[in-house]
């Protein structure tokens, strides 16, 4: 039985595509009487044949057991398909790569669909972005430090989903609630700060600094929001309180460095960024050292 489903399928998959028997033995690179045989279910084509016959034919080698199956315009097609179904991370990258093996000969329609894939991939990885990093902060052996970095990150991802005001909202809750932890201070003004409210950002930092006034990260929060406000030299004051207060807070100094560079102080984003490297390369992050060192590269070059 199952071999007539598969004999049928080929034969019917074969005229959907407006092939003959000559020009799929042509693109098999077999016999027009082993095209016959496969057909009419009197042999098996090798079974290393499958996946291009399958390929060729818009499907999935399932597929062609199944009763019935449909005829995909194109392979990319048929694995959106199968990804749209499944929604699993290897049936997205099955896709993905297939269309854009055949992206020069790609219609329209298949770029569209393309386009969806991406969409339907993206919405997928934000609900595991945020599924894994609310898992970290519960996690009962979380430290404030990575329970803090989590909620940043989380903050930065419900921003880009539309949904800042509302975690903004919830964290500026939490602050009220409990004004004695100095965690909530750093997360409403992240969350303030993510938002692009620099007023109200710069606001709840300095009134978290007025408690907790060696707060490293509350003071590049506040230098961060200062700069947006175009208070430089202020801010400069707070970035510098930051590394003095740690000097592993490289957040600061890459706040420092950026900002030199929109004054096109060339010469000083220069200094920052070969710091950051030495820092870096202090440490052993020797992949972690290559984006700063591009960055003091083309100050060199701007300077030059």
């Amino acid at each position: 039985m199952l071999n007539e489903i598969f004999s049928n399928n080929l034969r019917r998959l074969r005229i959907d595509k407006k092939l003959t028997q000559e020009q799929l033995a042509s693109t098999l690179g077999v016999s027009v009487q082993s095209v016959s045989r496969w057909e009419c279910g009197n042999t098996l084509p090798d079974v290393m044949l499958l996946p291009e016959i399958a390929q060729l034919y818009g499907v999935t080698v399932d597929d062609l057991y199944r009763q019935e199956a449909a005829a995909y315009s194109n392979y990319a097609n048929r694995l959106f398909a199968v990804y749209e179904s499944s929604r699993r991370s290897e049936d997205f990258l099955a896709a993905e790569q297939e269309f854009a093996r055949t992206a020069a000969i790609l219609t329209p329609e298949d770029l569209r669909i393309w386009g969806i894939l991406y969409h339907y991939m993206a919405k997928h990885c934000a609900e595991l972005a945020q599924q894994k990093l609310q898992q970290a902060m519960a996690h009962p052996d979380v430290s404030e430090e990575v329970f803090c970095s989590s909620a940043q990150q989380r903050i930065a991802l419900m921003c880009d989903l539309g949904k800042g005001l509302e975690i903004a909202e919830q964290y500026e809750l939490e602050l009220n609630k409990t004004p004695s932890d100095a965690k909530w201070w750093l997360l409403s003004t992240a969350a303030w700060y993510f938002v692009k409210d620099y007023k109200k950002a710069l606001t709840v930092a300095t009134e978290g600094l007025n408690r907790f006034p060696e707060h490293a990260l509350l003071h590049t929060y506040a230098g961060d929001a200062l700069c947006n406000l175009k208070q430089y030299d202020d801010a400069f004051i707070h970035w510098r309180e930051a590394l003095s207060l740690d000097s592993s807070a490289l957040d600061a100094a890459f706040s420092m460095g950026f900002c030199y560079e929109s004054l096109q102080q060339y010469d000083k984003a220069y200094k920052v960024w070969t710091e950051i490297v030495k820092e870096l390369d202090r440490r052993g992050l020797v992949v972690e050292r290559d984006y700063p060192a591009k960055l003091a590269e083309n100050c060199l070059k701007r300077m030059g």
